[in-house]
């Protein structure tokens, strides 16, 4: 008589195979922690979509949310160098996005 295995569960081997399956570059990984990082509002109004050269470009709803974020920029940086370590942008760089583009 064989013993039967006690199931599992399952999120240990999905977070494992994501974590394993995701891109490894700096947009990834701020993209990753971006709403956890920022919070929820300002994730819903902005998101990290390109990097080049260390600087992440954030894509924001309209001309005020990325006026305001590029004044919290140092603190941003900080929450995301705390957050990611040598993953973490040097800059940020925040751009109106265009409404047909989301």
């Amino acid at each position: 008589m064989t013993r039967r295995r006690v199931p599992r569960p399952a999120a240990g081997a999905f977070q494992a195979a994501l974590a394993q399956a995701a891109p490894k570059t700096r947009l990834a990984a701020v993209q990753a922690a971006w709403e956890s990082t920022v919070g929820e509002r300002v994730a819903s109004a902005a998101r990290p979509v390109a990097e080049r050269g260390g600087t992440v470009t954030v894509a924001c709803t309209d001309p005020v949310w990325a006026q305001e974020l590029d004044l919290m920029q140092e603190r941003l940086l900080a929450l995301l160098a705390e957050r990611l370590g040598d993953q973490a942008p040097q800059n940020l760089r925040f751009r109106v996005e265009d409404e047909n583009a989301r």
